[in-house]
């Protein structure tokens, strides 16, 4: 937790967090849709899709679901997802999937992008999780910085065509 603001929290999501969640998300997938017209195009009805989405990642058993409240309101979240490795691989344990993780203000990556970072590094921890991945577009680069300083390295990337 930062000194900033005493009114300021990483806790569990609970189901009265989803508006601000799908608020953040809905942000996230237009400014992704910049980077990425086809890939990243949202659906017509993306944001009814998502609220039954995280409504069940909220209670599930395998999903760690932070957020970030400051005076009140939503301006950070995340999902992790445990999954055991494929057959192929043996890190030593689950890994972390974190694919949803945004923020109201791109400039708040170093604080408030750190802490649910590092508040879901400790839960998936004791959870058994033994590595955390995070998925991320190139462009997005507020968010690249916080992860290098979080230590986190790139290990594969995903190349896309028009066919």
């Amino acid at each position: 937790m930062n000194a900033r603001n005493s009114d300021e929290t990483v806790r569990r999501a609970i189901d009265a967090d989803l508006e601000g969640m799908l608020d953040l998300s809905e942000a996230r997938r237009s400014r992704y849709a910049a980077y990425h017209p086809r890939f990243h195009r949202p659906a017509a009805h993306a944001r009814d899709a998502q609220r039954p989405f995280f409504s069940k990642l909220i209670s599930a058993e395998n999903f760690i679901v932070l957020v970030h409240q400051s005076d009140r309101r939503i301006d950070g979240f995340l999902t992790g997802q445990l999954v055991p490795p494929p057959p192929v691989y043996d890190p030593g344990g689950l890994t972390c999937v974190v694919d949803d993780f945004a923020l109201e203000r791109q400039d708040d990556w170093p604080t408030v992008g750190h802490e649910l970072l590092e508040e879901l590094r400790r839960r998936a921890r004791d959870r058994g999780a033994v590595q955390i991945v995070v998925v991320s577009a190139p462009e997005d680069e507020e968010k690249g910085r916080m992860l290098d300083k979080a230590g986190m390295k790139v290990v594969s990337e995903w190349r896309v065509s028009d066919v």
